[in-house]
């Protein structure tokens, strides 16, 4: 799949070698011609493009659904593509976050993005609480890694108090891929509501949403997923609570019931799935990017892509470590069963130099103070070759 991509080239104008995908994955070709459609039809019919263009713009997000999936093992009616990643997750906060004076705390993965904890910090405040103390941390038991038994332990301790367990499905910091599975099913134990960011998981590990039984989850596409800079969100609400008339919801119009909505009627009716929660009509030419990717990802399927994301990364694992473990340690997990294609390369002696020489040298990667190059090698579009050509570029650089 590697030539459905663009390649960025570096400064001797080759092929660069594109390890970033977990920050931003590469522009499809097609990309061009499924934006340029609808830009034909947004001049040829003007308004009736919503109806008449070759993929009428009303359902046009419905076209993303069962690809989408498809990707994270949900069934059609648990996806819906809109917005973006924080604002999703807090319209599912609104929802799924109801703290009470003895049940308010949330529980948040090691290291999370920031933006996640800016986002479970604001809402804890505003239903009036401290986060100071609503706001619980999980702590590595060894290394970097945070163990089943240590999510257990917290839960064990603290669920009483919690309402909503909100974990990345993969960390982004470390590449540890969580077990959706059981963390489920202990935060439902202890009376739990859970939901999932899987911003560095959709298109990077295998899912199942639906059989895993998360009350919500959501992503961004911009990463694995290539829908370009700022890209949609992908949302999940698991279908046990699409008819739950007491589930608070910020709405919109566009989740108002289909059969209706043009009726302009006073009083809101959610479409019983997912799309309940969307609000406004699609960005059209965001989604068209989505889906040059969608139909890609469709052709090769997540369990080929999954069983050539094992095979490379473990060789990347291989190549870095083999002639310099004493200068590096892998923070990510070793069991490729608890990572996706992402190795966080912790240096024993922080150097930036090695990744600005790194750079120099045609790879693109991804540098976390102090001392961590994150790389990628993404199955769709990287080769073993990019992996071993950049592994000789990085023990070049040491010296």
């Amino acid at each position: 799949m590697r030539d459905r991509f663009y390649m960025p080239k570096h400064s001797l104008g080759q092929d660069a070698i594109y390890l970033c995908g977990n920050s931003l994955g590469l522009m499809p070709k097609s990309a061009k011609e499924y934006i340029g459609q609808e830009l034909e039809d947004w001049k040829n019919y003007g308004v009736e493009g919503h109806f008449n263009a070759k993929n009428p713009w009303m359902p046009y997000h419905e076209m993303l659904t069962d690809q989408m999936a498809e990707i994270v093992g949900a069934l059609p009616a648990e996806i819906v593509v809109m917005n973006s990643l924080t604002v999703n997750l807090h319209l599912m906060m609104v929802s799924f976050y109801r703290p009470t004076k003895e049940r308010y705390k949330i529980l948040i993965d090691y290291s999370p993005f920031p933006s996640d904890r800016y986002a479970v910090s604001s809402q804890i405040n505003f239903h009036g609480f401290d986060p100071e103390t609503g706001l619980i941390e999980l702590k590595p038991d060894d290394g970097e890694i945070v163990s089943l038994d240590n999510i257990q332990d917290v839960l064990t301790a603290h669920g009483h108090e919690i309402a909503l367990v909100l974990i990345g499905g993969v960390n982004y910091y470390t590449g540890q891929a969580y077990d959706i599975k059981e963390i489920t099913k202990m935060g439902h134990a202890a009376g739990c509501v859970v939901g999932f960011d899987l911003a560095h998981a959709a298109g990077n590990v295998k899912l199942s949403l639906h059989e895993d039984g998360p009350d919500f989850a959501a992503w961004c596409s911009y990463k694995y997923l290539n829908s370009g800079p700022g890209g949609l969100s992908g949302c999940f609400v698991h279908e046990r609570h699409h008819k739950d008339g007491d589930l608070p919801r910020f709405a919109g119009w566009w989740g108002h019931d289909k059969k209706t909505r043009f009726l302009m009627g006073d009083q809101f009716k959610p479409i019983p799935s997912v799309e309940g929660w969307q609000l406004s009509n699609p960005p059209i030419f965001q989604m068209a990017v989505i889906k040059s990717s969608l139909d890609i990802f469709a052709e090769a399927g997540m369990d080929r892509l999954r069983a050539k994301s094992k095979k490379l990364t473990a060789y990347l694992e291989s190549l870095v470590m083999a002639e310099a473990s004493d200068q590096f340690r892998i923070i990510t997990p070793s069991d490729p069963d608890q990572r996706g294609c992402q190795l966080s390369i912790q240096m024993c002696r922080p150097d930036k130099n090695l990744f600005e020489y790194i750079s120099q040298k045609g790879v693109i990667s991804d540098w976390r103070e102090p001392d961590v190059i994150r790389v990628a090698p993404v199955p769709l579009y990287n080769s073993f070759e990019d992996v071993w050509h950049f592994s000789r570029i990085l023990h070049e650089g040491l010296s």
